[in-house]
């Protein structure tokens, strides 16, 4: 075979090929179109409706696996009008109005944000050769917390995490992503919390840290609202009584209360 005949073949041999790749690929084009049309899931309007009232973070901080998954459980009944933590009293109008409900009679959803138990930066933790805080209970600065909100309100800063309280929306995204489960979703209007998840004795705790709880009992003693008490070695507030008045920061020692 001659030079001429080698070229033609090869070419003839790059067509082929290209036309059945080309047809399997049209083939399973087909295939999915026509599977898709027939297993499709019909969404009703309304709930279509319900959907299109929702941010669209899926931040998942409602309970429920994304903004669709919200939907669907407002639509069944099987959630509040007013379960988005993002989307605040102006969303759950809305979905109030698509759902028939008046929205007077929903009631106001209070605001929620992200609390990092923990105060033990690198200036107050002990930190061993490796440069790891000794405290087994304290933020160990991974980071997840931070990749985990849609909404750039919690950083790593000096060895802990920080929240952002004026981007912070309560959506527990950080909270369920921190492996020491030290970051707490408590209500907006509330301004003092205990900076500490140590469960150790007071020497134990000094030992680790400068800034940990050494549960010495004086906030509790002092809340004149008896909204705080200490609980395993940790100071606890039940922000149910608290009405913010100040006085478990001010006795407090150590200054744990933040």
């Amino acid at each position: 075979m001659n030079i001429t005949g080698i070229l033609m073949f090869n070419v003839t041999n790059v067509i082929t090929a290209t036309l059945m790749v080309g047809g399997v690929g049209l083939v399973i084009g087909l295939l999915l179109g026509v599977t898709g049309h027939i297993f499709r899931v019909e969404i009703d309007p309304k709930q279509a409706a319900i959907r299109s009232c929702l941010p669209g973070n899926n931040c998942g901080g409602c309970g429920y696996p994304g903004c669709d998954g919200l939907a669907a459980a407002i639509f069944n009944g099987e959630a509040p009008v007013n379960a988005c933590p993002v989307g605040g009293a102006a969303c759950a109008a809305k979905i109030a109005e698509v759902m028939g409900v008046e929205a007077a009679d929903v009631p106001a959803a209070e605001g929620k944000k992200a609390f990092v138990m923990c105060k033990g930066d690198n200036d107050t933790a002990v930190l061993n050769e490796k440069g790891r805080k000794v405290c087994k209970y304290g933020c160990i600065a991974c980071g997840l917390c931070a990749k985990a909100c849609a909404f750039d309100a919690i950083h790593v800063v000096n060895g802990v995490a920080v929240v952002d309280r004026e981007k912070c929306v309560g959506c527990g995204a950080c909270a369920a992503k921190c492996p020491k489960k030290i970051i707490e979703v408590v209500p907006e209007s509330k301004d003092h919390m205990v900076a500490c998840s140590n469960h150790d004795t007071g020497k134990e705790v000094r030992a680790v840290c400068k800034a940990g709880c050494i549960a010495c009992g004086m906030c509790a003693k002092n809340c004149p609202e008896g909204a705080i008490a200490v609980e395993e070695n940790l100071a606890k507030i039940d922000y149910e009584k608290c009405t913010n008045c100040g006085t478990c920061k001010t006795k407090c020692p150590v200054k744990v209360i933040s």
